[in-house]
């Protein structure tokens, strides 16, 4: 059986320890887990997990500082990749966060905050466990029920120009895309790797995916 290597990147601010021992967790035998802050192991993964957390500018300095943009602007073009979060967000072309910031245009569309009514008694950031509603099938989605819980926290939230590429949806005073897909490309709002049964078995299905 062939071996296949996916990277984890690491440019300082993911949550990498709990997504690698996830995803190791649910790796069959010949699936190699790498952390990589490396841009040339970046270049020979079979597959990417792109994890993030924190606030868009510092994100963007990041890879900036680590050498990581394009690698992962080609990695997203070529190979099953894997956004979370942070990781989601900044594929995008533009975050409103921080006074506005560029990404890394992987996606067309924008990152916005949410904008609840003055009497809510909901909270920003939408932080805990809310479900996703699977808009369309996706490989990602197998052995996965329908409006299954994920666990989240974030303040803003993804828009992309091409509604088809949104693939799970969930609702916090607005209804808003948790997930998008574009060929190789699945992302994801919420924290898999900390959501339980369903979370390890989207690592699963991610491992087991040729990106098609």
């Amino acid at each position: 059986m062939d071996q296949k290597l996916v990277a984890v990147i690491d440019y300082g601010m993911g949550n990498l320890r709990s997504v690698a021992k996830a995803a190791e967790h649910v790796a069959p035998d010949n699936v190699h887990i790498l952390v990589t802050n490396n841009p040339e192991e970046v270049a020979c993964a079979d597959a990417i997990i792109f994890p993030g957390q924190g606030a868009a500018k510092a994100c963007m300095q990041a890879l900036h500082d680590t050498g990581m943009i394009h690698p992962i602007q080609k990695a997203a073009q070529e190979k099953p990749f894997l956004g979370i979060c942070m990781g989601l967000q900044v594929l995008m072309s533009h975050s409103d966060e921080n006074q506005g910031i560029n990404c890394l245009n992987v996606i067309p569309g924008h990152v916005k905050h949410f904008e609840l009514e003055e009497n809510s008694p909901l909270k920003i950031p939408h932080m805990g466990w809310n479900q996703i509603h699977q808009e369309q099938d996706h490989a990602l989605w197998q052995n996965i029920p329908q409006d299954s819980r994920f666990y989240f926290v974030h303040s803003y939230y993804v828009q992309p120009e091409n509604q088809a590429m949104i693939t799970g949806t969930t609702t916090h005073g607005i209804t808003f895309p948790a997930v998008l897909s574009h060929k190789n490309v699945f992302a994801i709002q919420a924290h898999p790797e900390k959501s339980a049964e369903h979370g390890l078995q989207l690592f699963n299905n991610f491992l087991a995916w040729d990106g098609q």
